[in-house]
């Protein structure tokens, strides 16, 4: 029988390798309270945000209780931002950055960001994603990777962990083993990664080698099942691949965290007390309990569900030692680092000059710049993963009306192609009649109603222009294009710039 001064012991173990997020701009009195009782670690996702002077406040009131306490965010300063996600990101993102492929204006643009959240009061950051987009079809990874080739996102991961980490703030390499080459949304479903041990060593290995050689502080997990190394279990709950091949094989020393526990691939199969406690027995150190189960009765399970696995003899109290000692060490280190900027003293310039330089222009597109008068903007909305928030706006329509006044707009979504042509002439060709047409897309590539739609609009005005805002995919024939490769605020000012003539 465990003695109430061992249980209360092993639930601050427990606590203290969870990573919870939670609703409200304030911290809840159960945050707190959890924190007096040994929670190490919070993660910030968008609805906890209005500006950063308002992330200072609360990353304060939380460190009054713990000055050592981990403050995390899942910050990609691309389209996946949380610190920008009512207006947009006004950095562009990876794949932006290894288009332009100038190390120094990632590590620029990684150091600006940086200094931002450190002043904001943010230790950690769960970025960047290293994953190599080597399967065009992947629906969660995209412009959120450098690139295709794995040479260029090693340069580029190291290079963004440089800069971030310089401002005091620990980056977090991401979706170990590598999450670029599936064809399932991990959030809904579990992804397999088919390749062999030779094939990932080439393909998905080298940015995480990077990665530990430019001192990441942490690395997350992916939830993909990787055959080669571990044909039953997904990454995030797997030995073979957290201990045997991340820790013996890479070396890895620093924290390593999991993907949002209560995500489909792991959940779904093991409830998320059961992949919580895989995951940790697997070799994880720290739970992120994200956005979809943000309550105290959720960090209660999970905390009890640990303690539980000790008892029985499930999870090993060393196991679990040594996690909550790896977070201590990390939480040790971020509170020594000092908070030198204020939040109203960073400038973004680095980040609209880089989304500036990732543009990228093909067809007979030249001829037709600047615009001759006030277009009609047709933008095709495709449904986005979970990563992306619903209400992060993205366009080069709403900048475009800034600069050409009378500029006007249509928002095509795929329900409302019942009949696509009828619908395409009352919303695209009927407005943009005597006008020129701007048609901005992302990722049509990869929806085919979207690419269908845009083939039959071309095939009627082929002098419009297309502003592709997602990855390249197959040249339009005969189309006038711009491409962003991104679809973040910044992408949206430099396409409507190039439009207009202003650059």
């Amino acid at each position: 029988m465990v003695s109430s001064k061992h249980s209360k012991e092993l639930r601050r173990l427990a606590l203290s390798v969870l990573q919870p997020g939670f609703v409200g701009t304030e911290a809840p009195a159960w945050v707190l309270r959890e924190i007096g009782d040994g929670l190490a670690s919070v993660v910030l996702f968008a609805r906890n945000i209005v500006s950063l002077e308002q992330i200072a406040e609360l990353t304060g009131q939380l460190r009054a209780e713990n000055p050592a306490l981990i403050i995390a965010i899942d910050e990609e300063a691309g389209d996946v931002t949380r610190i920008e996600s009512a207006t947009g990101s006004t950095r562009p993102g990876n794949f932006a950055l290894g288009t332009v492929d100038d190390t120094d204006l990632t590590e620029s643009v990684a150091a600006g960001l940086g200094r931002q959240l450190r002043a904001a009061g943010v230790s950690l950051d769960y970025a960047p994603s290293a994953d190599v987009n080597s399967n065009p079809d992947n629906p969660i990874i995209g412009v959120r990777s450098f690139g295709v080739d794995p040479t260029v996102v090693s340069r580029h991961t190291a290079a963004w962990i440089r800069g971030l980490q310089s401002a005091g703030v620990a980056a977090c390499a991401k979706h170990f083993p590598g999450h670029g080459d599936v064809a399932v949304d991990s959030h809904h479903g579990l992804p397999t990664y088919g390749a062999t041990r030779d094939e990932i060593a080439t393909q998905a290995l080298p940015p995480f080698r990077a990665a530990l050689d430019a001192g990441v502080r942490a690395v997350m997990s992916g939830h993909l099942l990787v055959p080669a190394y571990d044909p039953d279990l997904p990454a995030t709950l797997s030995p073979r691949i957290l201990d045997g091949l991340l820790r013996r094989e890479l070396g890895f020393e620093g924290m390593i965290v999991t993907d949002a526990i209560e995500m489909g691939a792991v959940a779904d199969r093991y409830g998320i007390d059961g992949a919580t406690v895989r995951a940790v027995v697997a070799g994880a150190d720290a739970i992120c309990v994200g956005g979809e189960n943000a309550e105290e009765a959720t960090v209660g399970l999970l905390a009890g569900s640990l303690v539980d696995a000790v008892v029985r003899g499930d999870l090993s109290h060393d196991r679990l030692e040594e996690a909550a000692g790896r977070v201590q060490e990390f939480a040790g280190w971020s509170a020594g680092l000092t908070q030198a900027d204020t939040v109203d003293t960073i400038s973004n310039d680095i980040g609209f000059a880089a989304a500036r330089r990732a543009i990228r222009l093909a067809g007979a597109v030249q001829d037709a710049l600047p615009l001759s008068a006030a277009p009609h903007v047709v933008e095709f909305v495709a449904t986005t993963n979970l990563a992306i928030g619903k209400e992060t706006p993205w366009g080069v329509a709403a900048p475009l009306l800034e600069r050409l006044p009378g500029t006007t707009i249509a928002r095509v979504r795929h329900q409302d192609l019942h009949s696509q042509s009828a619908a395409l002439e009352a919303c695209a060709l009927e407005s943009a009649t005597g006008r020129p047409l701007v048609v901005v897309v992302r990722d049509a590539s990869r929806h085919e109603w979207m690419a269908r739609a845009l083939a039959d609009l071309i095939a009627v005005r082929p002098d419009a222009i297309v502003v592709e805002m997602g990855l390249p995919g197959a040249a339009v024939p005969g189309a006038r294009q711009i491409f962003t490769h991104g679809a973040t605020a910044a992408s949206g000012v430099a396409a409507a710039e190039v439009l207009v003539g202003s650059r």
